[in-house]
């Protein structure tokens, strides 16, 4: 996910005019600020931006929670946390948005959580969006720059097979007007956006064809091929040392929530855990309060 995180970060700072009007449908609306903040985690590995917005006279925050596959903690107990701390520091309206990136997550994610218990009632609400449910011609008509880069996984026009949608995509990229250099890290993030839900062949081939970085992304994705050669190496060493320490089994659901893990540091920190923690219950609570 860090990957992810970091390729949403640039483009929320470069583009914050379009993530905010797509968050707020609203185009009248100003960008003040883009905010950087470190929410508390164990390893604090994960830094969100904020966009301090103008609608009107009201200055409000709108933030985006960007997630690959479905959260634990459930994503509305992690957004109660994240909406309160962010009112109480910053004192203004926050408008969150969660965006989940693979076609089958966020399905169960109900945009609020509530609390109603012995006559007290908590209520925090924000807006659950999953790309694959989003029509992506409109991204590309309305010349959203900072969206585009997200328009591959999100549903293609009638009658437009995945294949065409995502050469499309690219020829529009390619002709958005940006310097050489900013050009090739565009379209690189859009080619790993894109590797969510294309085979890489498949990507390469269409930005050999249409476009002139194909060398530049090509050595990017071969660095990204032997980095995922190190994470399954440590998902491996990882797993190893909680089935010999607590009999893990490979069919256990902890199992395939590490499996998940994208970043490579982060399981090296949880394989050191794993050989000094008492329990496999104190691992858990590690991971849970880490996600």
């Amino acid at each position: 996910m860090a990957e992810f995180d970091t390729i949403a970060k640039h483009l929320i700072h470069t583009y914050p005019h379009d993530f905010a009007r797509f968050a707020l449908h609203q185009d009248d609306l100003e960008v003040l600020d883009v905010i950087d903040t470190e929410q508390p985690t164990v390893e604090a590995h994960r830094t969100d931006s904020l966009i301090r917005v103008r609608v009107g006279d009201e200055e409000a925050l709108v933030h985006h929670e960007f997630q690959t596959t479905d959260s634990s903690p459930a994503m509305p107990q992690r957004m109660v946390g994240y909406i309160g701390r962010t009112i109480e520091q910053h004192g203004v309206p926050t408008y969150s948005t969660v965006i989940y990136l693979r076609p089958d997550a966020g399905r169960s994610d109900p945009g609020h959580y509530l609390q109603e218990r012995h006559g007290y009632r908590v209520l925090v609400q924000y807006k659950v969006i999953r790309l694959i449910e989003l029509q992506g011609q409109p991204i590309l008509d309305h010349g959203l720059t900072g969206l585009l880069p997200f328009a591959p996984l999100m549903q293609r026009p009638v009658g437009v097979d995945a294949e065409a949608w995502l050469r499309q995509c690219v020829n529009q990229a390619q002709e958005v007007p940006m310097d050489e250099t900013v050009k090739a890290t565009y379209l690189t993030d859009l080619a790993f956006l894109s590797g969510l839900v294309y085979k890489s062949e498949t990507i390469m081939t269409i930005i050999a064809e249409e476009t002139m970085y194909e060398s530049s992304i090509a050595q990017y994705f071969t660095e990204k091929g032997i980095e995922q050669g190190g994470r399954e190496r440590a998902i491996e060493d990882l797993l190893d040392v909680l089935e010999i320490r607590f009999r893990l089994a490979a069919s256990d659901p902890l199992a395939a929530r590490i499996g998940s893990i994208d970043d490579v540091q982060r399981l090296k920190q949880l394989h050191r855990a794993a050989i000094q923690i008492p329990s496999l219950e104190a691992f858990t609570n590690l991971l849970d309060a880490d996600e």
